[in-house]
């Protein structure tokens, strides 16, 4: 296929990247920094600034899939930085006719009791929270619209670099945790599903989560 990566440099923008380009797909890296990335076969580097909404509409045309991996971490205002970078990304994806966006999301917005998000529960680190109501606010308007086709596809509360062992769990919107009760995933491991799904969609409209069991 042929793809966009929004912020295909960082933690998982660059899993998901190299994941893709291992399965033979064109990959179109839309980066703020694309001095970065070094070219090779099957990418092209891009310098996007998520909060240019036409210029980004004009992007983001063409392409079967755009994945985002957009994160506001390194803000000063975290959450505020996210909410209006997504608004003008999923503002250009309506623009440019995007047939599908998948987005990456967060852990904190996933059930730990009927009714009860993981970021909502005392001791969710105060160190991601504003990340976590970021990804939390994607979601949100994800599901208040109907104009692009999307899927999220929501880490365990855990994720870091590791093996892509293709073992692990999918559920939807409740947190999973292995037998000793931990919720953990490699980034590796998450790129896989998100390619998976990207090749053979199961959640369309829908935000779906992995662990290991």
């Amino acid at each position: 296929m042929n793809i966009a990566i929004i912020g295909a440099s960082g933690f998982i923008g660059s899993a998901l990247r190299d994941e893709a380009l291992s399965r033979g797909h064109t990959v179109t890296a839309l980066v703020s920094r694309p001095e970065r990335l070094e070219a090779r076969d099957g990418l092209t580097v891009k310098k996007a600034d998520v909060q240019q909404t036409e210029r980004l509409a004009n992007q983001l045309q063409g392409f079967d899939a755009v994945l985002s991996a957009f994160s506001g971490h390194a803000q000063e205002d975290v959450a505020g930085y996210f909410a209006k970078g997504f608004d003008s990304i999923l503002s250009a994806a309506k623009l440019a006719g995007v047939k599908r966006l998948m987005v990456v999301g967060g852990a904190g917005s996933l059930e730990v009791a009927p009714g009860k998000q993981l970021i909502d529960t005392p001791d969710f680190p105060a160190q991601y929270k504003a990340t976590a109501e970021g990804a939390r606010y994607a979601l949100n308007a994800l599901q208040g619209q109907d104009d692009v086709a999307w899927t999220m596809l929501s880490p365990a509360a855990m994720i870091a670099p590791g093996e892509r062992t293709s073992q692990y769990q999918l559920g939807s919107d409740q947190l999973l945790t292995d037998a000793n009760g931990e919720s953990r995933i490699s980034v590796e491991d998450y790129a896989k599903a998100m390619i998976d799904e990207l090749e053979e969609p199961a959640h369309q409209n829908a935000r779906f989560t992995l662990a290991y069991a």
